[in-house]
């Protein structure tokens, strides 16, 4: 049987002198696999046209629809209203990012300067001559590099972090995974030493508080806690 959902959301709009954060209440009629990203369209087709969030994909796979759900990271295309069983869901956006209105926040600056920060692409003096066969590779190798590249940079685990929001320099389990791939890829000509000049500090590998929310709340379930430990290994030894 269906029933009435109350979604919470906050408002506000930095951009205007007269807007002042408050949340908003709309009563909806939950429908069978309604997802939060299903039920912000509906307020904002039928109730509030002003509402702003970030959607693309509607698949999470592209990142985009992170906001806070009951003070929880989470994507809003893949959290069902059923799940919260009171029928009463407050939204606000993620924190750690910069505002743009409602629940929109700018994670794409965020993530580009952190790749810049990371120096987050192969490092090699070789030539790429594309008429011969790349370089072979361990398949078990590959697949480790492969799996760390799966993340989507949508911030869930930046918002979840406790170091990020007491830190606001700390790089986040996003910017440690990002430097965990490019050590085990043996493309990357780098050493340990080079690492530890980007992230051998209290904003980096060695700030890490070990809380584990952000292995926790990552909805693509990367191993973000065993390769920050990983580092932090490889590190040390340096100090």
């Amino acid at each position: 049987m269906s029933r009435k959902i109350t979604i919470k959301a906050l408002k506000f709009n930095p951009n205007s002198k007269i807007s002042k954060p408050h949340f908003a209440q709309y009563e909806l009629e939950e429908t069978a696999g309604m997802t939060l990203f299903i039920a912000l369209t509906m307020i904002r087709e039928k109730f509030d046209a002003d509402l702003s969030f970030d959607f693309v994909c509607r698949a999470g796979i592209c990142g985009s629809c992170g906001m806070m759900v009951n003070g929880v990271p989470k994507l809003a295309c893949r959290t069902l209203t059923k799940d919260y069983p009171d029928g009463v869901i407050q939204l606000m956006p993620m924190p750690a990012f910069k505002l743009i209105k409602d629940l929109s926040v700018d994670t794409g600056n965020w993530m580009n300067e952190m790749s810049k920060r990371v120096e987050s692409w192969i490092h090699s003096k070789e030539k790429t001559d594309i008429s011969k066969i790349e370089k072979r590779i361990e398949p078990e190798v590959a697949q480790e590099t492969f799996e760390l590249d799966r993340c989507i940079e949508c911030g869930i685990c930046v918002a979840a972090c406790g170091t990020k929001l007491m830190r606001p320099n700390f790089v986040g389990a996003v910017g440690l995974n990002r430097v965990a791939r490019f050590r085990i890829d043996p493309l990357d000509e780098r050493t340990d030493e080079d690492f530890y000049e980007l992230i051998g500090d209290d904003d980096g590998v060695f700030g890490c508080m070990s809380l584990l929310a952000c292995e926790d709340n990552c909805p693509k379930h990367l191993p973000l806690q065993s390769k920050i430990a990983y580092m932090r290994r490889k590190l040390v030894a340096l100090r």
